[in-house]
């Protein structure tokens, strides 16, 4: 692969218009662009990437100039060495004028601070976000092909069903059980790739979630794992990671692969609340069949995840904090919103979901 000598958005710009990519990319580019971001003529964009990700950088940059688009682009090895200490200035200082964001970026380790950084302004500023860490070619021929109005009318149900739960089940064949507990005054979050000024979101996108008020049970992580340990343990189908939660916190985790259970444990332990959950979640992209080993599809797919850490406290009312933040994937979730059964087997009860709450 070419590399931009220039740490200016017009290298960038340059790099990214000369670099080949795959016409496979472009459906998904398109509707992030369109349907998911919906940028307006008047509005300025600022496209961050890296060399991991140049072909899908790429793809946007085609997508953004063939609508005559304002946009400056950003390579981040041509900033600052990776991994990175902090987000490079001149990224944060072009988002303060944008409208629009979007960060198509392998994740590397250590760099989450640096995403808070830039994720910081994205709120103060109401940007609309599109935040797409370790996109890879074959998101984008999946999840970031999905119809995300139907997307958006399953996650608009569940978010209603779910802001108004006490308690929510989640069982899989593998052995999880748990239950969560929720309180009104922690908000419940839809991002279901319809982006707006209120919440930036995840690429492919297709969830609803909040920061729990209690978490009790077993969960069996035959998905993934998050962050950086995505990339390194991928699919755990067949060495999962069994985690015991109580009151919120990770008391215990077993794993045959003794180094990833080793790794997670210590992830864990960063900070006074790594081991707490953070975040409850429900999947609702319908577009996704099975975890794939990348966790920003994967917790996505219809179902149950967690996350231990950062409970995105700016949108769930959540009053503590964590530097770290990961989610935990298992697959094939039956799960019940205050005994109502709303899916089977990872697959949605629709009927359920559609009929109103007695």
């Amino acid at each position: 692969m070419s590399r931009s000598m220039s740490g200016t958005p017009k290298g960038a710009q340059e790099f990214l218009h000369a670099e080949p990519f795959d016409a496979a990319l472009t459906p998904g580019a398109r509707n992030a662009v369109e349907h998911c971001l919906r940028i307006q003529p008047d509005e300025k964009v600022t496209l961050i990437t890296d060399h991991a990700c140049a072909q899908i950088g790429a793809a946007f940059a085609r997508e953004l100039e063939s609508r005559d688009l304002r946009y400056n682009a950003w390579i981040l090895e041509d900033l600052a060495p990776r991994p990175l200490k902090d987000m490079p200035p001149e990224v944060l200082a072009d988002l303060e004028s944008s409208n629009v964001s979007i960060f198509a970026v392998k994740a590397q380790k250590n760099e989450l601070h640096t995403r808070m950084q830039m994720t910081d302004v994205v709120n103060r500023r109401k940007i609309r976000h599109a935040h797409m860490v370790n996109i890879d070619h074959r998101i984008m021929l999946e999840g970031m092909r999905a119809d995300f109005a139907e997307v958006d009318r399953i996650s608009t149900l569940v978010w209603r069903m779910a802001g108004a739960a006490k308690e929510i089940r989640a069982t899989t064949p593998a052995g999880t059980d748990i239950v969560g507990r929720f309180s009104p005054q922690l908000k419940w979050v839809k991002t279901s790739g319809i982006i707006t000024p209120n919440k930036w979101g995840n690429l492919p996108g297709g969830e609803t979630f909040t920061s729990p008020e209690c978490v009790d049970g077993t969960f069996v992580i035959d998905g993934v794992v998050g962050d950086y340990l995505c990339e390194k343990y991928g699919d755990l189908g067949e060495t999962p990671l069994t985690i015991e939660i109580r009151g919120s916190r990770l008391l215990e985790a077993h794993s045959a692969n003794k180094e990833l259970e080793d790794e997670f444990w210590r992830y864990c332990h960063t900070d006074e609340n790594s081991d707490r959950v953070g975040e409850f979640a429900i999947g609702t992209n319908i577009a996704i069949r099975d975890v794939i080993g990348n966790i920003l599809q994967d917790e996505k797919i219809p179902g149950v995840h967690i996350a231990f850490g950062n409970p995105y406290g700016a949108h769930t009312g959540a009053t503590w904090y964590s530097g770290t933040h990961i989610d935990v994937v298992g697959r094939k979730f039956d799960v019940w919103i205050d005994g109502r059964q709303i899916m089977h087997s990872g697959e949605f009860l629709l009927d359920s979901l559609a009929s109103p709450v007695v």
